[in-house]
Formats: C-alpha cells, sequence, structure tokens
C-alpha cells in the first residue's frame, strides 16, 4: 500500500489518501529527518503542524496497516486505516508522552477497529462460549509452501472474536486483563478464545493434527 497525508481542501485537517504520490521527494523528506527530531513531531502535530502529522503518518503506517488488517480479517482494511489516522489527528492533544507515540497510536488503532464491529448481537455471537466454534472455521486452506502466507490466509478464516483476541495476544504481546478491559470481556473468556483459535489455525495449518 503506498499513502500519503494531504490536506482535506479547504479544511487544513491532514487526510489520508491511499495511493497518493508523495508530498514532497525523497530528498526533502530526508533533508528534513536530519533537521527535526522524530521525538518532536508528535508535539509539533498537537500543535497543528501538517507536515509533522505527515511524518508520523509515513512512519507509522506499515505497523498500523498489518495490525488493522490481521485484526479484521482483512475487511476495510484502507478505510480503518484512514480512520485511525483521522482519529489521532483530532486525539493528537490527549497525547501527554507518557509512552512512545507509537504505542499510543497502536491503542488508539486497536479501540478503532473494535468499535466498529462492535454491536452487542454480534460481539455475542462472536464470543460465545460453545464448542461448536469449531465448526465455524472452513476447510483447510491450500498450503502455498510459504508458511507466512499461508498463516495469513487461515487468520484471516478465524472467527472474528477468536481472530481479536490471537492477534492482540499471542501477535501483539497485550495480556487477558488488558483485552478483557478493550473488548469488555472477562479474562477467562479471553483464554478460552484464545485457546481455541490456537486450535483451530493448528487444524488449518496441521490438518489431521490432534489437539
Amino acid at each position: 500500500m503506498t499513502a500519503s497525508a494531504g490536506l482535506l481542501p479547504g479544511s487544513g485537517v491532514p487526510t489520508v489518501y491511499p495511493g497518493a504520490t508523495l508530498l514532497r521527494s525523497q530528498s526533502e523528506q530526508a533533508q528534513t529527518a536530519r533537521e527535526i527530531d522524530p521525538a518532536d513531531d508528535a508535539a509539533l502535530a498537537a500543535r497543528g503542524d501538517a507536515r509533522a502529522f505527515e511524518r508520523l503518518y509515513q512512519t507509522h503506517l506499515p505497523r498500523v496497516h498489518s495490525l488493522v488488517r490481521r485484526m479484521a480479517g482483512g475487511r476495510d482494511t484502507d478505510e480503518l486505516t484512514q480512520d485511525v489516522f483521522v482519529r489521532a489527528w483530532q486525539k493528537l492533544g490527549t497525547f501527554r508522552g507518557d509512552s512512545a507515540f507509537g504505542t499510543w497510536l497502536h491503542r488508539l488503532a486497536v479501540n478503532v477497529v473494535i468499535e466498529r464491529f462492535r454491536t452487542e448481537a454480534l460481539r455475542r455471537q462472536r464470543l460465545h462460549d460453545g464448542e461448536d466454534v469449531f465448526e465455524t472455521l472452513p476447510a483447510p486452506v491450500l498450503r502455498s509452501g510459504d508458511l507466512s502466507m499461508d498463516f495469513e490466509a487461515a487468520l484471516e478464516k478465524l472467527p472474528d472474536g477468536a481472530r481479536e483476541i490471537f492477534v492482540l495476544h499471542d501477535v501483539e504481546g497485550y495480556k487477558h486483563h488488558e483485552i478483557g478491559t478493550l473488548l469488555e470481556i472477562s479474562p477467562g473468556t479471553s483464554k478460552a478464545q484464545l485457546h481455541r483459535a490456537r486450535m483451530m489455525l493448528r487444524r488449518h495449518l496441521r490438518p489431521g493434527a490432534t489437539e
């Protein structure tokens, strides 16, 4: 995905245009990088500096896009990624520097994805405790010979709730009590869903494997 942060005409507010050309040449960006401490960009952007926000966008886009794609199972990835950066621009004033900007943005991205798919009925369906959740996984994917590609394909086929918890815990390193807070579930439910997700992935990637 090639993207750049631009300005919404007439608003002065940065927005994201996937596929847009870079606003400045690579040489200009390299010069800017030498002159400005990246640690200052969040503070500059919070004061309305659109170029500072653009640098933050370019720096953090790959990881945010990857996180969103995995959590959302490949659905609406570009739109959700744009929503993350729009929300980041709107909330920059709340960033106090107690943690790294990337950590703050990462948690914001998680919340944006959760909010998009959160409805009470859907949440009950995605996080129910019945063992029949195992039956919702489609047939094993065709093996491509590339383990990373096979894993990504299998991950996208997990039920939404199991996939969210697997990504948050096993990929992103969240603890069960943190996941419980984010998803409004108990740590025990998080643990149970993680176990199910792992078993589903094992079945998907290793047909015939015993549990």
